[in-house]
Parts: C-alpha cells; structure tokens; sequence
C-alpha cells in the first residue's frame, strides 16, 4: 500500500531505482542536488536541472510541464552522496501562476521500477513561493529513506539555492530558467507516433521569418510526416480553391490503414502546423521587439546621437526595421493560416460522426456503428491569431482519462460575464452532449452510461438520456443512491481487475457486464461523504484500465471542504468549459489554445434522433 505523507514525516525506501513522479496541474520545472552528509552541495556540478539533466544515479526532464517522471538509482550515486532533495521551481514568464499558493498543490509520488507506488505527498500550506524543495531522499546508517519537505521560497530558486550552500546561486538558477525556456511545457497528450509509409514525402515547411528567432533559439514548426496533393493535381468542384502557391488539400492526406485513421492524423497534423506556424509567428515578434529595444538603447546611449538630428534618424530607422520584421512575420504567418484553413474547409466536411461537429450533415445520415472509432470529438480550439480557424478536439478512445466539465467560473472571461445558475446549466447541458456523443460512437452493446443526480437537479437536462431510455438506470439521487452506484462500480472495477491480473476472465461471475462504463457526476460533492469520496477518487484512477470512466459536472470550489484529499482527483480528469476558456495547451510548443464545447444547435433535434437510433439498435440486440 503506498504511504500518504505529511510534511516531516519519512518512510523507508524497499529499493534503490526509484521512479518520482510529479503532479503539479500547471507547468513547473524539476531538479535535484545530491549533497553530502552535513547537507552541503559542492557546486553546481551536484545540481541535475533542464541545462544539464543527467548525474550518476540521477535524471530529470529538460521541460517545465504539469507532470514529470525523474529516475533514480540510488546505488549508482556516488557514495559521499548522502541526501538527495528534489526541487520544484515555477518557470519565469510562463502562461501558468507566479506562486504555488495559486492553484493545485503539487503531489509527488515515490514509485518502484514497475510502477507500484511507495509514497505520496500533497505539499499543501503554499502561498507566496516560486520555488520549494519537495522531497529528500537520505541515507541512514546504510539504508535509504524519503522526508516529505514542502520548504517554499518566496525568493525563488535562487533564494532555494543560496539556502542549498552553492556559490553564485542566482547565476545558477539564470542559467536553469533560460534552459527552461527552450522548451516549452506539455500538457495536452500527443497522439501515438504515426508510422511514415515509404511513399510519404515531408510536407514543405511554412515559410519562415527572414528574421533571425528570438535568444532562445529557434522553434522548428515543421510537421513531420505529412506530404501536399501532387503536383497538378486540380482542386475538386467543392473544395475551396487553394492558396497561390500551395497544392489543393485533399481531406485523408495522411497516413494510416483506415479513412477515419488518415482522418484523425491529419487532424492532429493541422494542430501541430498551426502550433508551429504560430510559434515562429511569435518569435518573430519578439525578436523584433527585442532588437528595437536594442537599437534604441544604443541610440540613446550615444552622446552624438543626443545633438542634431542623428538620434531622431537613428530612432526612426530601428522604428522602420522592427515594422518591417513583424509585416514580414505576419505575412508568413498569414499565408500558412490561408493554407490551413483551406484545408479545414476540406477536412471538416469528410469527418465521419465521431469527430464532426453536432451541425454536421453526416449525423442526419447517422447508423449505429458495428465497432469504436479511433476517437471523439470533444471540442473545438483555436488560437488568437486566427480564431476562425478551428481544430477538432480529438481524444483517443477508449479514455485514458476521465472528464470534468467544470460549472466554476474559474479565470474564464465568458464565465465571468454569466450569473452562476445559467454556467451550471450550461456545464449539465455539455456534459449531456458528451453523453449523447460518447454512446452514439459506441456499438448498441458496447456502451452504459450511469447516472449520479444526488438532490435531482439536473432532471431537466438528463430527460433526453432518460427518456431515450439510453441509461443502465434511473439517475441515483439522494446519500442512499449514492453509496449505491458506487458500491456497485467499486465492485465491479475490483472483480474486473482481479481477473485481468490473475488471466482468469472465465472466472467472472456469471452475467457480470463488461461492456464500456460512463458514470456521470453531478452536483458534487452533495450526497456524498468520506467513505462515498473515497470510492469516486478509486475509480477516477483505476476505472479507466477495465473500462469504467467518469463524467464530472461540478464547481471545484463547491469541495474546498475537502481541501487537498480532493486534488488527486482533479488531476485524474481531464477539464472541460462549458464557455471558451483557453486552459489547454498542445503538446508541442505549449500555446493556451482555447477550448470550446460541442454545443447542439439552438432547436436542433439531432441529440433526440441519435439517442431513439441508439435505443432502437438497442431493441434489436436484444438490450
């Protein structure tokens, strides 16, 4: 059983390879000095951080991100080498919080080489700190064990470092952050790797910038494994003509076995342009904004250029190169958009029912289908610089993870401008469309969904689903209801997941369902209780690998009584809006992308004709 720490407590290490992983909600980055038995590090050589990320018995990741994984070896450190401390730092001009007193607590997990966990610790009581030693791995009269630490630093990592004993600790902790800023956080998950086929060619870069990159050194935003229409090739009477220049798209250029397979890889092919084309639009700007700073400051520190008129020329040229550089910017950027949206107008029409929008034609032509698709359509994102041009939100199936539409306000500026009754009702009415659309991608005998509506009030939006009679049951209200359905999950996920480890399926009991389980949340934490908590918090993490995943609908605020018992879980769902909000960022270069909801359109019948299609299907099995 994996020990829960608190702040000071230690726990005995039963092996020297060790995994630390780390939560944290929001990019941070992660490093570890070994220092010797007085607790002293000898120099930044004993200091494993993005710049220089590997020591004896010691490796860390070269990004800031939500999550890490650092691998020890505690056997192959050197033997002067008594306490090992794992640091965590906020990175400085990232898109995420200043201080880790502004959103989730970080939790690290200590874990052995095959996964099974060893210790868990919630660094909670943060405010003001950029900057936090988080754990210490020590030596003991010959035997290892884990401190749980939680020491922040309002001063940041240079504060930290000064307190670890180096000399020069702020030149240290410049040169971690500048490494840190050449790669950029992840924490949208990329699809598998595509295997190229031998006849692919790369698809021609998007013209950059003439513009050197910025002093963090250029973002390659070529997308690798995609190949242009043939040369020649005339566009078809619907597509839209191509941009001057550029091969007409043709929807499924991509590779895989399947159409729905070359569809879902060029999807994610189109975010991955469009991630990099903007990468290099921004670098651009910033370097040109930089050199102008440059050039100003040079002209201003020239007493010549303070008497006549060489100052203003000198002012008026750097002015004159920047608005050069930037026009030349945007104008690259805008003729990669006008081949990616090109290709959007080509694309969105081919997508079969699984990844197309709800005003889609293909869904008044909609069939149960025989088998899953690759994935699902839970959204849209786009980006500023061009917010017409909308990438599918594509998320594998089965789920990896569980999902959370969250009724708060949050930092949303359209959730802001809603009073907090129509945000929850819009949150119940996505988190219904997902439903619709997570049963309707299913085969009719492949698929339950269950429902927790603890005090009832969500009947109005759930009558499409109960009415349809796609439910395993009437929707559990009341702490009885409650405890019931989880009782009966909880189960469930323990027999499943007994007889998958054991390779015993026929064991099952008979008549046991296995099909693919949805449970729906919500209005929680109203209804449940310790024991209840516990139960969600088991099945958001274990559900998923027998097939059980989990639909939240709630305001994370509404269970701050739980303070941090709650922030596993959390971190277990993936987080829709039911408004844009631009909390998502792509796995590449880590652009906030915002995300929009799969709205039905206003007096659109289409959910209720799925969902009888699906109960008629149903019928015929026999279900």
């Amino acid at each position: 059983m994996t020990a829960e720490l608190v702040r000071g407590q230690n726990h005995p290490l039963p092996h020297t390879r060790l995994e630390i992983r780390v939560s944290a909600g929001h990019p941070v980055l992660a490093a570890v000095t070994l220092a010797d038995e007085a607790g002293r590090v000898p120099g930044a050589g004993a200091v494993a951080h993005p710049g220089a990320t590997a020591l004896p018995g010691v490796e860390v990741p070269r990004q800031a991100a939500a999550t890490h994984r650092l691998a020890v070896d505690l056997a192959a450190v050197d033997p002067a080498v008594h306490r090992v401390c794992v640091l965590l730092a906020l990175p400085v001009g990232a898109a995420g919080p200043a201080r880790f007193g502004a959103s989730a607590s970080p939790v690290l997990t200590v874990a052995a080489p095959d996964g099974t966990g060893i210790a868990d610790y919630t660094i909670t009581g943060l405010d003001q700190e950029s900057a936090l030693v988080a754990l210490e791995l020590y030596r003991r009269q010959g035997a290892w064990k884990v401190r749980a630490v939680g020491q922040g630093y309002e001063g940041g990592l240079a504060e930290l470092l000064t307190d670890q004993g180096l000399e020069r600790p702020a030149e240290l902790a410049g040169s971690i952050l500048a490494a840190v800023a050449q790669e950029p956080a992840r924490t949208v998950t990329a699809p598998p790797p595509r295997v190229p086929e031998p006849d692919r060619v790369r698809r021609p870069a998007p013209a950059a910038p003439a513009a050197p990159a910025a002093p963090g050194g250029p973002i390659d935003y070529t997308h690798r494994g995609r190949r242009p229409a043939p040369d020649g090739v005339p566009p078809r009477p619907e597509q839209p003509p191509a941009p001057a220049g550029h091969p007409a798209p043709v929807a499924g250029d991509a590779t895989g076995w399947s159409m729905d397979e070359r569809l879902y890889n060029q999807v994610w092919g189109m975010f991955e342009d469009l991630a990099r084309t903007t990468a290099a639009y921004r670098s651009a700007c910033q370097f040109a904004e930089s050199r102008l700073d440059q050039e100003l400051d040079r002209a201003l520190s020239d007493p010549r250029g303070r008497i006549g008129g060489a100052g203003d020329a000198a002012r008026a040229a750097a002015k004159a190169k920047h608005d050069e550089l930037t026009a030349r910017a945007r104008e690259a950027l805008d003729r990669d958009l006008a081949q990616l949206t090109a290709e959007s107008e080509v694309v969105e029409p081919a997508l079969p029912a699984a990844y197309a929008r709800w005003d889609s034609p293909v869904w008044q032509a909609y069939r149960v289908p025989m088998e899953a698709p690759m994935a699902v359509r839970l959204g849209d994102l786009h980006l500023p610089e061009r917010t017409a041009l909308r990438i599918p939100f594509l998320a594998r199936l089965p789920l990896a993870r569980g999902l959370w539409v969250d009724s708060g306000r949050g930092h949303s500026e359209a959730a802001a401008l809603l009073d907090e009754a129509e945000l929850r009702r819009l949150a119940l009415d996505t988190a219904v469309s997902l439903v619709a659309r997570l049963v309707a991608v299913h085969p009719a005998d492949c698929f339950r969904v269950r429902v927790i509506d603890p005090a009832g009030a969500g009947a109005g939006a759930f009558a499409p689903l109960v009415e349809s009679g796609v439910l395993a049951g009437p929707p559990a209200a009341g702490a009885a209801g409650v405890a019931a359905v989880l009782a009966q999950l909880t189960e469930r996920v323990d027999l499943l997941q007994m007889a998958s480890r054991a390779g015993a399926a026929e064991d099952l009991p008979p008549g046991l369902d296995t099909a693919e389980h949805l449970l729906v949340v919500h209005d929680f934490p109203h209804g449940f209780d310790d024991r209840t908590v516990n139960q969600l918090r088991y099945l958001a993490d274990e559900g998923p690998e027998v097939g059980l995943h989990l639909l939240m609908v709630a305001d994370r605020a509404d269970a701050a009584a739980y303070g941090p018992v709650l922030d596993p879980l959390w971190r277990a769902l993936t987080r829709l809006t039911p408004v844009p909000d631009d909390h998502l960022a792509d796995p590449w270069v880590g652009h906030a992308w915002t995300y929009e909801p799969p709205v039905v359109p206003p007096g659109s019948s289409v959910l209720r004709q799925v969902l009888s299609q699906v109960t008629d299907a149903r019928r015929q099995w026999g279900r």
